[in-house]
């Protein structure tokens, strides 16, 4: 029984941990992004990096084919497309309407809309101190944006269209969450990590590259993506992006949320908009205020409220 008990802990703990590292390196992705935007559309930047991404995850697929039952293929069609293309889209077209620290305070309202959806459709229960945990973290996020003292825009000003589409690409990425959950019931995280990955991938060129397909019949042709003109530096940018900020993310954080509650594991997701806050305030020349540490003891009491708590609910069965 103490054994039990122990490896319990021990995998509670290692589920948490995989979750904090999944959200500080998500906590770069809008300004890994930012960089390559600077030379390339946000369809091609989005397809680059999931093309990186796919170096790590395709041999992983490869090596751990799996029979999929006729409702998995379908979860996992839904997931990919929501997960991949329409979600990050989305985001990424709402990035370049607005700013880095903008597109991080949007990002903030995550956890709290994951505990929502968590209790409404996956059965888990938060009592008022998780709730009061994870709506700390997000006030905390905010805290640390506001925060900061905004110089002259560089990529021009924030707007409501484009903290809106940001916002928009949060609840397509809830059905990922939801989805990916379900699919770890039965498959282990690194295949439905991979899997997904690789067909949300498929799905973006088809959508990106296929236009290129009816150019002999276009008045105005379809570019391709760009390549011989690309900095080494957006190169850069777009393979930490696809190998660290998505391949290695989503696998932690799919393999953090199989052992942990998707509600509790929400509050790690507010490491992500004060990283990401943080990097886009030194992008932008601002600096960091009394607000800004305010909020990140949010954020770090948040994330200790709710992982050294002794008793957890366990997830029921998930969109039953």
């Amino acid at each position: 029984m103490a054994e039990t008990t122990t490896l319990t802990a021990r995998t509670r703990f290692l589920g948490y941990g995989a979750c904090a590292v999944a959200g500080c390196l998500w906590g770069t992705g809008f300004y890994f992004g930012r960089l390559a935007l600077n030379e390339m559309s946000v369809e091609h930047m989005v397809l680059y990096r999931f093309l990186f991404a796919c170096v790590g995850l395709l041999p992983v697929a490869l090596l751990n084919r799996v029979r999929f039952t006729g409702s998995e293929i379908r979860i996992i069609l839904i997931s990919s497309a929501f997960g991949i293309p329409i979600q990050f889209l989305i985001q990424f077209h709402g990035l370049e309407h607005t700013t880095v620290s903008h597109a991080s305070l949007m990002v903030g309202a995550m956890p709290v809309l994951l505990g929502v959806a968590a209790a409404i459709f996956a059965g888990e229960r938060l009592d008022r101190i998780g709730w009061a945990a994870l709506v700390a973290s997000t006030i905390g996020a905010a805290l640390i944006v506001l925060g900061g003292h905004r110089g002259p825009a560089t990529h021009g000003e924030p707007t409501l269209y484009g903290d809106l589409l940001v916002v928009l690409s949060l609840c397509t990425a809830l059905s990922w969450i939801l989805l990916s959950k379900k699919l770890m019931q039965t498959h282990s995280p690194v295949v439905v990590t991979a899997y997904s990955i690789v067909t949300g991938t498929i799905m973006l060129a088809v959508w990106i590259l296929g236009p290129m397909l009816l150019n002999p019949w276009r008045a105005e042709k379809v570019a391709p993506p760009p390549f011989a003109n690309v900095s080494t530096t957006a190169w850069v940018a777009l393979a930490i992006s696809g190998l660290a900020c998505t391949a290695t993310t989503t696998f932690l954080w799919n393999w953090g949320i199989h052992h942990v509650p998707a509600s509790r594991a929400g509050v790690f997701l507010n490491i992500e908009p004060a990283l990401g806050s943080y990097l886009g305030v030194k992008l932008l020349g601002e600096h960091l205020g009394p607000y800004a540490w305010v909020g990140g003891a949010f954020i770090l009491g948040a994330a200790i409220v709710l992982t050294t708590r002794g008793h957890e609910p366990q997830p029921d069965m998930i969109l039953e």
